[in-house]
């Protein structure tokens, strides 16, 4: 399609576009065709003159604008078929009863020019395959053999002028290569101003479309920054309880080892040695003296037991390296010792209120 030669609608110019689409070339311009039609004013000026100048008919045609050209740029069929015959070719009315009666098939015919309403355009054979080159259209638009004299009696009915251009026109590089290979159109051209249309609604959609992404962007941005700082504050908040888990749990340990140390330090009764009176009174607590006596006595015998195991593989020791060695204990020992004392000591006020 690109071979074949388009010239689009500029200003009311369909006159030059007919022309040179149907040339296939820039053969003529506004200022060549201006030129034509000023010399058919003149001519039908010259005509209207023999009458005499002072009549009524030559004063009303001079004063009459020109029928050939006007200020919009439209060039009359005169026009035209004085600018054809500068090639030798001529123009004949569709459908005249001169040409209806040759019965010449369409399709035999090598060009159509088209007129409706001031607008000019062209319908011609490129090699063996027809084309409408109307100027209002975005490209050449193909027409199948079978479809053209439906198009043109189609025109006709809207109203259509047709003229069939009889002559050989110049050779163009369309028509030969046409001739050896066929085109294959998959989408028609559309009218200049539907296209326009359609190309303003696309960016409009475009525009759109891109404002709609900006926004499903920074909708999705904004989620994806609340998902991450929901994260974060639940992450902050399983550590803050943790830490609040740990210390509720360290100072329990503290309460209930303060609580253990106090009672098998001073309120805790020692059942085994301290007589029991009668009814429901609680067994006296023992003093200081008493508890470190006893305490003194549970360390010799533990410390006893352990001479007696290590009899075995070591040799004895005197008993002040014996003492020295239970002063030495570790802090550990002592708090275990301690510990184990205490639950006898409840152990034992247990069984003794269960006997009362």
């Amino acid at each position: 399609m690109e071979v074949i030669f388009h010239e689009k609608q500029e200003g009311s110019l369909c006159a030059q576009h007919c022309l040179n689409n149907l040339l296939q070339g820039e053969y003529f311009s506004p200022v060549e065709l201006s030129s034509i039609a000023m010399q058919l004013d003149e001519q039908e000026r010259m005509r209207m003159a023999e009458g005499g100048v002072t009549s009524e008919d030559y004063r009303t045609f001079v004063q009459q604008p020109s029928g050939n050209m006007d200020d919009s740029g439209f060039f009359s069929i005169q026009v035209i078929s004085d600018a054809l015959s500068v090639w030798g070719l001529e123009l004949t009315l569709f459908n005249s009863p001169e040409y209806r009666n040759l019965g010449i098939d369409p399709i035999n015919e090598k060009a159509f020019i088209c007129n409706y309403k001031e607008h000019w355009f062209t319908v011609r054979k490129l090699g063996k395959q027809w084309f409408n080159l109307n100027s209002l259209l975005t490209g050449p638009e193909l027409i199948s053999d079978t479809y053209l004299a439906l198009f043109l009696a189609q025109l006709q009915q809207e109203g259509y002028s047709i003229f069939v251009v009889k002559g050989d026109l110049p050779e163009c590089e369309a028509d030969q290569l046409l001739q050896m290979v066929q085109v294959q159109q998959m989408q028609r051209p559309r009218l200049i101003g539907e296209d326009a249309a359609a190309r303003d609604q696309r960016r409009v959609q475009r525009s759109e479309a891109g404002v709609e992404g900006d926004r499903l962007y920074n909708s999705s941005a904004m989620v994806d920054e609340d998902d991450d700082n929901l994260q974060k504050a639940l992450a902050l908040s399983r550590q803050q309880i943790d830490m609040e888990d740990e210390e509720a749990d360290l100072r329990r340990a503290i309460q209930l080892s303060m609580q253990g140390g106090h009672q098998s330090d001073i309120t805790e009764p020692l059942v085994s040695n301290t007589p029991q009176s009668s009814g429901n009174s609680e067994p006296e607590p023992l003093t200081s003296e008493e508890l470190r006596q006893r305490r003194q006595a549970y360390f010799e015998k533990q410390q006893v037991k352990m001479e007696h195991l290590s009899s075995k593989g070591l040799k004895q020791t005197t008993n002040a390296q014996t003492m020295d060695s239970a002063d030495g204990a570790s802090e550990e020992n002592m708090l275990k010792a301690a510990t184990n004392m205490s639950l006898d000591t409840r152990k034992q006020s247990s069984k003794s209120a269960e006997e009362n």
